[in-house]
């Protein structure tokens, strides 16, 4: 499409009596790989609520493919939180993958030839052709999570929103996930990518959103990921350290911001491969 994929302008978000984030810039292109970071609670998935018309701004303008969120929601690629699935569900993952195509109505009438063809190569996109006729349940995170990775792309979609699609997945996993979804995004989609683990994808990114108490910063990894702009954005000190390659942005005690888990008197709020 023409223009920007999805288009924020002075966007507020108000859930509960709260202001989850205020007065939000932002373009995104076809093709671009956007991570969304911030401690617990910040606003990350309502962000991504938002965009497929599931929250309403509170003031501003939103518009996702060049619509109402709403109108758009068919045309968008949704990876939800990882969530295994019931030992007893009653489906297999070319079923899973099959919904995207046929809503609902898996049991219905059998898929056209070229339907089971779309269908067949985004599994075998994801390589989880060897499982795809396996029920769900039987099936590793890792393998689940790649058959719902192909069941968001089967349709090609413009935008690919991606709610924590690293959440509970070994080490492995992660990295395996990671470059699936980069793939789709050099086909020209556009990725929003909600995480806490950002190693994984760093090298991927090219623009970070930073939600942080109603506040967000946007720019670059290299311009969002300093103690400088992350120390204004919490309004208390945070360091951004490179640690043997690794970036660590961390907060004292005294001014802890995400993660419960301590190590040596800090609390590390985000880790990514630098």
């Amino acid at each position: 499409m023409n223009g920007p994929v999805v288009s924020l302008r002075q966007a507020s978000l108000r859930l509960g009596g709260r202001d989850v984030w205020k007065k939000i810039d932002l373009d995104v292109q076809p093709g671009e790989f956007i991570a969304v970071l911030g401690p617990n609670g910040s606003g990350k998935s309502s962000l991504i609520k938002t965009l497929l018309g599931l929250h309403t701004l509170r003031s501003g303008e939103l518009s996702v493919l060049g619509q109402h969120p709403i109108a758009a929601r068919k045309q968008i690629g949704y990876i939800p939180q990882q969530k295994a699935f019931d030992r007893d569900i009653p489906l297999t993952g070319h079923d899973l993958v099959a919904l995207a195509i046929s809503g609902s109505r898996w049991f219905a009438s059998p898929h056209s030839s070229s339907d089971n063809k779309r269908i067949d190569a985004a599994i075998s996109q994801v390589g989880a052709s060897r499982y795809a006729h396996k029920p769900l349940g039987e099936l590793s995170g890792g393998e689940q999570q790649r058959l719902r990775i192909a069941q968001s792309v089967v349709t090609n979609p413009p935008l690919l929103l991606c709610d924590e699609p690293l959440l509970s997945l070994d080490l492995a996993s992660q990295q395996t996930v990671a470059r699936l979804i980069n793939d789709q995004r050099r086909k020209g989609t556009a990725v929003i990518f909600v995480t806490h683990e950002i190693n994984p994808i760093l090298p991927m990114v090219d623009r970070i959103v930073y939600l942080v108490n109603g506040k967000s910063a946007i720019g670059t990894p290299s311009e969002v990921l300093t103690t400088e702009r992350l120390t204004q954005l919490y309004g208390a000190p945070v360091e951004v350290l490179n640690v043997h390659g690794r970036i660590l942005v961390v907060a004292s005690n005294e001014h802890a911001m995400a993660e419960p888990h301590d190590a040596h008197h800090h609390h590390v709020v985000h880790e990514a491969a630098s």
